[in-house]
C-alpha cells in the first residue's frame, strides 16, 4: 500500500495532522509519499520517485479547494482521493479532524468506498481544460451585464443577460451554483446544471440537463473579454463573439468516502438545515 499525503500548509493544523497520519501509516509498514517540494519537510519519499499507478490512495488535508488544487496539479494520478476537512463547509473533504485516527484505521482496513464522479471538459485554444465542480463564465472587468447565448447540441436554448453563467456538475452543485440559486444534485446523478449569475430577468432560472449534451456559450457583446474559469484554477479570457463548448469528460473524479460518512447528514450539518425527525 502507498499513501500520498497532500496537506494544505496554509491551513492551521495541517502540518501536525499530516505528521500524525505519516506516523500512523509508517507504524503499519505503509509507504508514504508527498509532493516533491514537501518531501524533505515530512521526511518521506517524493512523489516523483513513485510509480503513480502504484499509489493506493491520496489524502488531502485542507478543504474542498485543496482537493481541487491537488487533482489539477496531478491529473495523471488515478488513485482515489479522500479529504480531511480543515475548511468551513467541506462537501468533498468530508472527514472531520476529530475523526482522524478512526479514519486512518478505516483506510487501512479498506473500509471505504470510491465514487466515480462526473467531470466536464473543454478543448479550447489547443489547450485541455477540465472541471470537477464547475465552469464559470463571468463578466470579468466589464462594468455591466453581458449577453451569453447558450446552445445545447447546437440547438439554441436562451440568451442570458447576467453577470455570467455557471455550468456545474453534481459535485459542484453545492458550491458556487448553490450560492447563485441552483439546485442540489446528489453525486450519483449523471447531469449538469446551467445556472445564470444574477440574471436581469427573474424568469431566467437554472436548468438541469443530461450529462451527455455539449453545451456551447457564445459571448455576444463587443465589450472587454469575459473570464472563463475551470474550478477557479484554470483560467483564460473569452473574447467578444467567441464561443466555448463544454461536454462530459472520459475521465472521472474518484472520491473516496468512509463507510461511516453519510452524505445526507453532511448536507444537513453543512447547510444548517433545522428540520428534525418527529415521532
Amino acid at each position: 500500500m502507498i499513501i500520498a499525503l497532500f496537506p494544505n500548509l496554509q491551513k492551521p493544523q495541517s502540518y501536525d495532522l499530516a505528521m500524525q497520519a505519516r506516523d500512523f501509516f509508517r507504524s503499519k509498514g505503509v509507504l508514504v509519499t508527498t509532493a516533491d517540494q514537501h518531501a524533505e519537510l515530512f521526511d518521506v519519499t517524493p512523489i516523483s520517485a513513485i510509480a503513480q499507478s502504484d499509489i493506493t490512495l491520496a489524502i488531502s488535508l485542507g478543504g474542498d479547494g485543496s482537493i481541487l488544487n491537488f487533482v489539477h496539479a496531478y491529473p495523471e494520478i488515478e488513485a482515489p482521493v479522500m479529504g480531511i476537512n480543515l475548511g468551513s463547509l467541506g462537501f468533498l473533504a468530508d472527514v472531520p479532524t476529530f475523526n482522524l485516527t478512526k479514519a486512518l484505521e478505516e483506510i487501512l482496513a479498506g473500509s471505504y468506498s470510491v465514487q466515480e464522479r462526473l467531470v466536464i471538459e473543454s478543448h479550447t485554444n489547443d489547450t485541455y481544460y477540465f472541471a470537477i465542480n464547475e465552469v464559470v463564465i463571468h463578466r470579468g472587468e466589464n462594468y455591466t451585464l453581458v449577453d451569453l447565448a447558450i446552445f445545447v447540441d447546437g440547438k439554441y436554448l436562451n440568451t442570458f443577460s447576467a453577470d455570467g453563467i455557471i455550468i456545474s456538475t453534481p459535485s459542484g452543485s453545492t458550491a458556487y451554483s448553490l450560492s447563485a440559486g441552483g439546485p442540489i444534485l446528489t453525486p450519483q446523478l449523471e447531469a449538469v446544471v446551467i445556472t445564470p449569475i444574477c440574471p436581469h430577468t427573474i424568469t431566467n432560472r437554472p436548468i438541469v440537463l443530461q450529462h451527455t449534451h455539449t453545451i456551447s456559450i457564445r459571448y455576444l457583446n463587443n465589450y472587454l473579454p469575459v473570464s472563463v474559469a475551470f474550478d477557479g484554477i484554470q483560467n483564460f479570457p473569452l473574447q467578444p463573439q467567441e464561443s466555448i463548448s463544454i461536454g462530459p469528460a472520459k475521465k472521472r473524479f474518484r472520491l473516496a468516502t468512509l463507510s461511516s460518512v453519510d452524505y445526507f447528514e453532511t448536507l444537513r450539518t453543512k447547510l444548517g438545515w433545522s428540520g428534525t425527525l418527529k415521532n
